[in-house]
């Protein structure tokens, strides 16, 4: 039987809109403010040894950043590419044990600090805990990643962050599926005086009934539920072995596949 059968995302949407921010200055609160006020969901990639005064301090991670992700971003920042081996993995290692430690939950993710990573470093992050990183640059693209250990955003929030903004919320096309990635630093909004960019953006690209506003690491859980259903060689019937539910649409009919249900397509 030939059918059309596509993965959606979480109540049969076709985009997702994620924010992504670096370093954990104390700026990030008026920041989680704007996102909470708008709906919006942001990953937030800290520093665990780096807790001086203009830091939110890790006693209150898991207050500002209920409700969001938090991430590793490597103890002490060092440009990691330049570092052997073994003192990269304690960097991440030890950031995760401390941050695991606060918010009380498995931190998975991370952003390369300084921007720095190699090939190695990919290839041992995932015996260190590390199912994401997020390098720099922008591909002003929608796509989704080919490898998340290596997952370069739409843009940085001082590049054509409102242009993207509406060329992403006049996508139309069901048959795609689109993700808008921001990143920053919080800082940046008081050295550049451009806190009312980012109340625009979030005012203008809230709420709408056609984008999933998700965490990094919901993006990636989600989207790792979604290969890991099971059809069978028919395409009548599939299984949900994952935790979460997943959406897919057949024939253009919209299909929630439940937690360790079969279904009949």
């Amino acid at each position: 039987m030939k059918r059309a059968i596509y993965t959606c995302l979480p109540e049969g949407r076709h985009k997702v809109l994620t924010m992504s921010f670096d370093d954990g200055q104390y700026f990030d609160k008026k920041l989680v403010e704007i996102f909470n006020r708008y709906g919006i969901k942001g990953t937030f990639h800290l520093n665990s040894g780096l807790m001086d005064e203009r830091k939110v301090q890790l006693n209150e991670i898991k207050e500002v950043y209920k409700g969001h992700e938090v991430s590793c971003h490597t103890k002490y920042h060092p440009t990691i590419e330049r570092c052997p081996l073994p003192q990269v993995v304690q960097q991440i290692i030890e950031d995760r044990r401390l941050l695991e430690k606060e918010v009380g939950y498995p931190v998975r993710g991370m952003s390369y600090p300084n921007g720095s990573y190699s090939r190695d470093i990919i290839n041992l992050l995932p015996a260190c805990g590390i199912e994401y990183s997020r390098v720099v640059g922008n591909t002003d693209d929608f796509a989704f990643p080919d490898n998340f250990l290596e997952w370069k955003s739409t843009c940085h929030y001082r590049h054509n962050l409102m242009e993207n903004g509406k060329r992403f919320a006049e996508l139309h096309k069901t048959q795609y599926l689109y993700m808008m990635y921001v990143w920053g630093h919080s800082y940046e909004f008081d050295t550049f005086n451009n806190w009312d960019l980012m109340e625009e953006f979030c005012e203008y690209i809230g709420g709408r009934d056609d984008i999933w506003y998700a965490t990094n690491i919901e993006i990636v859980d989600y989207m790792n539920a979604a290969k890991n259903l099971k059809f069978t060689a028919e395409g009548d019937l599939v299984y949900n072995p994952n935790a979460i539910p997943v959406w897919i649409s057949v024939d253009g009919a919209l299909h929630k596949i439940e937690p360790g249900a079969t279904v009949t397509l």
